[in-house]
Order: C-alpha cells, then sequence, then structure tokens
C-alpha cells in the first residue's frame, strides 16, 4: 500500500475511517496498537483519531516522549548542576518544568542559577565562547532524532577547542524499549505506530527484528490525519492477515537505509550502556554514554551536591508510558496535576501523553 499524498489526505479521512470498521468488523478479537512518537500522541489526540475507531480497535501510547521516559534522577544532577556557580546549563525548553526530587529547572532559574533554553545544540557554543570562565552543559535527552545533532556540536566544540563545553548524557535508544515491552507481555501489542522522526535516521530496515524476531507487525507513518489512519488501516490488514510484517507508509520522509552519515556521527561520539527509564525500569543496552576518549566532555565528571531522589507520590507516568492506563485513570490528572501545576513529566513536555489528552481528550472522557 502507497502512502497518502498530503494534497488529497483531507479527502481520504472518512473513507479511511470506513475501511477500519469494515476490515475491524472482521476480526475475532480486540486489537491494541501502540503509537511509540510523542508527536503521534499529540497529532491522535488533537485530531480526535481514538474517537473515530471501532470500539475493537485500541490507540495506546508507550514510550515514544523523551523527556518523559527520563528518569528523575537525570533531573536532579541537572538541577545540582545548574545550582553550581561556575555553571552554565542549556536546555531545550520541555526539560525546564520537569519537577526533580526537590525542584526544577525552572525552579532554579526563578532562584538566580543560570538556565538558558536553547533552540539548537549549536546555541551552547555560542554561550560557551561568551563565558570562557563558566562550564557549559547542554542536558542531551532524546532519540536517535536529535541526537546527530547532538554530536555534530559535540563535533565543533572539539575542532574549536572549546573546552568548557560538555554534555549531561541522557539519550535513549528505540529499539530495546519495543523488546522490552513485548518481552514483558504486561500488555498485549498486537502493532506499533512506528514513529516518523526516528526512522528519518534509522530507515524502515532498521524495523526487521520485529517481523523476523519478535513477529510483531509495525508501520512507519507520517502525522497529518489521514497518514496516521492509513498506518491504523495497515495494522488492522496485516492482524487479519495474520502477518508480522513491517511497511514504510511514510516514503516521502522516511528511505529504506535511513541517514548513514548522521548514523556514522553518532557511533563516533557514543556507545550504548544500560540505562533506566520512567516506567519501565532499567534496560539494558538502551542509553548511549559519550566515547571514553570523548570522557572530558561528560559533565558528570564536575562535582555535584545530589538531593536524595525521591519519585512525586501518587504520579503513574510510568505505567502510561508502558500503556497500562489512560491519562483520567491516574488520581491526579486533572487535579493535583495540570500543566500549570505538574507533578510528573507526562504533564510537561510537549510530547506528553497526559499533556495531549489534557488539552484535547480529557472534555470527552468526561462526558
Amino acid at each position: 500500500m502507497s502512502e497518502l499524498q498530503p494534497a488529497v489526505a483531507p479527502r481520504a479521512v472518512k473513507a479511511l475511517v470506513q475501511r477500519i470498521e469494515r476490515d475491524a468488523a472482521r476480526l475475532e478479537r480486540g486489537v491494541a496498537f501502540m503509537e511509540v512518537c510523542g508527536t503521534h500522541t499529540h497529532a491522535i489526540a488533537r485530531a480526535g483519531i481514538r474517537r473515530m475507531l471501532p470500539p475493537n480497535v485500541r490507540l495506546i501510547s508507550g514510550p515514544g516522549c523523551p523527556v518523559c521516559v527520563t528518569p528523575i534522577d537525570y533531573m536532579d544532577r541537572a538541577v545540582a548542576l545548574a545550582r553550581r556557580a561556575d555553571t552554565i546549563v542549556a536546555t531545550f525548553g520541555d526539560l525546564v518544568r520537569v519537577p526533580s526530587s526537590s525542584s526544577s529547572l525552572e525552579r532554579e532559574s526563578a532562584a538566580g542559577h543560570d538556565v538558558r533554553i536553547v533552540y539548537s545544540p549549536r546555541d551552547t557554543l555560542r554561550i560557551a565562547r561568551e563565558n570562557p570562565d563558566k562550564h557549559v552543559v547542554f542536558l542531551a535527552v532524546g532519540f536517535e532524532t536529535t541526537l546527530p545533532g547532538i554530536a555534530a556540536m559535540l563535533e565543533e566544540a572539539e575542532l574549536a577547542q572549546l573546552a568548557n563545553v560538555r554534555i549531561l548524557a541522557g539519550a535513549k535508544l528505540i529499539e530495546p524499549p519495543l523488546r522490552a515491552l513485548i518481552a514483558d507481555g504486561e500488555i498485549a501489542v498486537d502493532g506499533f505506530l512506528l514513529p516518523g522522526h526516528v526512522s528519518v535516521i534509522l530507515g524502515a530496515d532498521f524495523y526487521a527484528f520485529l517481523e523476523q524476531e519478535l513477529a510483531v507487525p509495525g508501520v512507519i507513518a507520517g502525522f497529518a490525519p489521514a497518514d496516521i489512519l492509513l498506518g491504523v488501516s495497515r495494522l488492522v490488514e496485516l492482524a487479519l492477515e495474520g502477518s508480522a510484517r513491517v511497511e514504510n507508509l511514510y516514503p516521502r520522509a522516511v528511505s529504506q537505509r535511513g541517514n548513514p552519515v548522521a548514523r556514522e556521527l553518532l557511533a563516533r561520539w557514543f556507545e550504548p550502556e544500560d540505562s533506566r527509564w520512567r516506567g519501565l525500569g532499567e534496560i539494558p543496552l538502551s542509553g548511549l554514554r559519550l566515547r571514553e576518549r570523548f570522557a572530558h566532555r561528560d559533565a558528570n565528571r564536575l562535582e555535584m551536591q545530589l538531593d536524595p531522589t525521591r519519585e512525586p507520590r501518587g504520579c503513574r507516568c510510568g505505567d502510561m508510558l508502558k500503556g497500562k492506563i489512560e491519562p483520567h485513570q491516574c488520581p491526579l490528572f486533572d487535579r493535583a496535576c495540570t500543566p500549570l501545576n505538574p507533578v510528573g513529566a507526562c504533564m510537561v513536555s510537549g510530547e506528553g501523553t497526559c499533556a495531549a489528552w489534557y488539552r484535547h481528550e480529557r472534555l470527552e472522557v468526561a462526558r
């Protein structure tokens, strides 16, 4: 099945919904498909796609938001770095309001510590040049989508001999959590709606392990409502066929091989390590650390006074990242936890499941 072209997508939505309803009526049981991309999560909520689907076809959100899966002890270290008088913390904006065990970067900034929101990792280089007497630490959180830009920034810092540039590595890889979710078996996942942005880097061929090893189908989809519905429709068809194929329905952006130059840059700077995920625990070789020859760029080598790690009481962000519950089933949702007063990362991030439901779906749930 070929992908939808943007020009015809609006006219295709009704036909796709009807196709899904027709095929879903032939299913012998209900199916659940998991999206593992925060942009998909928000696109699904904004367009009301869950409400378009028949009752026996469910979309559940997985660990696709990099800020949401970042464990609280990482935020503890980020706050500890911000409290150093000789350090500037540079970060994307969605990390600023994520709670640590006792504070947040937003609160530390309000207290007079130097926390700066940047729009590109390269902004870190400018800050470092302007502040040669300070350590400038970039909070390197993200999946394979953002990591090449971080590696390129570090490469430039090396060439320019900017010794005061460091990163606090918190990067995650997309393959290990998919394997962990299937191996855990706590949630039955009948197929994955695979992330479009990450797939631009990795390529469609990367997901062969789903078909060949895990026997779980997947489709790479774009982000328009018709793109997502096309992906869901194809997953329903694959469920009917009993097929575990992986298909690329987004070839206008995703090639089979992805971006080998970006992957080579990542491999030069980083190596896999065991990593903790919010909600999923420690997953072997699921994160990235700097290679030993670049250890001088590691902010963990700076002295930090860490607060005792403490998870927010009552927050069920971790259960949402595993697809066990929906946001409205958390006792804090739209009560103690709102975008103005977030308790967990899932309500803070622009890609968080709770934030998406709060903005687009909470009123529908209340009806």
